[in-house]
């Protein structure tokens, strides 16, 4: 393949991802042609973009755009040269003496001005062209006119394209989460009736036995049943999540204050210290989900023997609220802050727990437009933390 071909091959590629050549023409070109010819003092103006044979003229100002042959285009010097052109009378230039654009066979080009239109990754797709049947000084505010307005052609034409992908990725996430939720909602139901049914059949069988082995062996029989029902029930929640929230005005506050009350068999309320607490946008029952799990794994894992102690506080930062949860806690490895917000990932075997909690939280706070981690606390323990959107910044 010769250089001149695989430009072409490089050049349809990329036109082929623009999907320019088989749409509608774009009225921003049509607007940046306009003005093109403004700039220049013109009464003619295009954008032209090549394939292997062919010049396509996908927008124009003064006469009709049509297709016609690459190897009578004027611009097609400046495709394959990559420099561009801004000449008094073109037919004057050896370049474009016989082309059938300056002599009459198809126009009387005479002013002409080209220049490439280049893509980021540096491929050379077509020009933006300014031209007109008497002569003119060629003008060097115009040329750099020409080369700004170049430049934002392959803007429209990468900002359309990241629309397209950013489009195609959300109805591909969308399909993906109705997957995903149909697939835990049947795996819940086809694993739940089983476990049902032997834990049913564990209770019979503890009140059977008396043998201390035997009372030991059911009830860890039991606990592991238990276990697994909770995973369920967290993978079901997880799936769940990650559709659009609500957009109601939801207070922080009595949120944590009802997660509080949900915690009371666990956690004295005397052991959390809490600040005031943002309005944001979003659903309440999520959002205290979020809450209610922070401060339930930061009372988990506290000290041995220790009483939790546990901080709730926010702050505000340009556009969005943080919420911190603060504990004194055994702390979380630097290398595996990332890992704690991983589906089932347990880093201490010795808690309960199904490794749900916290991937389900990151989604739901992802899912209303916001971010979520975790830190060293100084003097010890963690800090979890989790930043929404401020009410009219989404």
């Amino acid at each position: 393949m010769t250089a001149l071909q695989d430009g072409d091959a490089r050049r349809e590629r990329v036109l082929a991802a623009y999907g320019v050549l088989d749409r509608p023409p774009r009225r921003e070109l049509d607007a940046l042609v306009e003005l093109a010819a403004r700039v220049a003092g013109v009464p003619f103006a295009a954008v032209n973009l090549f394939t292997a044979d062919t010049q396509h003229q996908v927008a124009t100002t003064g006469f009709e755009g049509q297709d016609s042959a690459r190897e009578d285009a004027l611009c097609r010097v400046v495709v394959e040269s990559g420099q561009p052109v801004m000449l008094e009378d073109a037919g004057r230039d050896a370049r474009f003496a016989h082309s059938p654009w300056t002599t009459g066979e198809i126009g009387d080009v005479k002013f002409y001005g080209s220049h490439p239109l280049t893509t980021p990754s540096g491929v050379v797709i077509g020009t933006l062209c300014v031209f007109d049947s008497a002569t003119h000084e060629v003008d060097d505010e115009a040329a750099r006119g020409l080369a700004q307005l170049a430049d934002r052609v392959v803007d429209v034409l990468e900002l359309e394209l990241a629309s397209r992908r950013l489009r195609d990725a959300n109805a591909r996430l969308s399909t993906s989460n109705e997957r995903l939720a149909h697939f835990a909602g049947q795996v819940s139901h086809d694993l739940k009736n089983p476990l049902t049914s032997i834990s049913l059949s564990l209770e019979s069988l503890e009140l059977e036995v008396t043998d201390p082995y035997q009372v030991d062996t059911v009830a860890r029989a039991r606990r592991g049943v238990q276990r697994m029902t909770d995973m369920i029930g967290g993978l079901l929640d997880f799936a769940a999540q990650g559709a659009a929230p609500g957009d109601d005005l939801v207070d922080l506050g009595p949120e944590l204050d009802a997660a509080l009350d949900d915690l009371a068999g666990r956690i004295d309320r005397a052991h959390v210290v809490v600040g005031p607490l943002p309005t944001v946008r979003g659903d309440g029952p999520q959002l205290r989900s979020v809450l209610m799990n922070l401060v339930d794994n930061a009372a988990k894992f506290s000290a041995a023997g220790a009483p939790p102690d546990i901080e709730v506080d926010a702050r505000a930062l340009d556009k969005h609220h943080r919420v911190e949860v603060r504990d004194r806690g055994r702390g979380i490895p630097a290398e595996q802050h990332e890992r704690v917000f991983a589906p089932l990932a347990r880093l201490d075997k010795t808690v309960d727990g199904s490794g749900i909690g916290l991937a389900t939280c990151r989604r739901i706070v992802e899912a209303h437009g916001g971010s979520m981690g975790v830190e060293d606390r100084p003097g010890g323990g963690s800090v979890f933390w989790f930043e929404l959107p401020a009410p009219g910044h989404t």
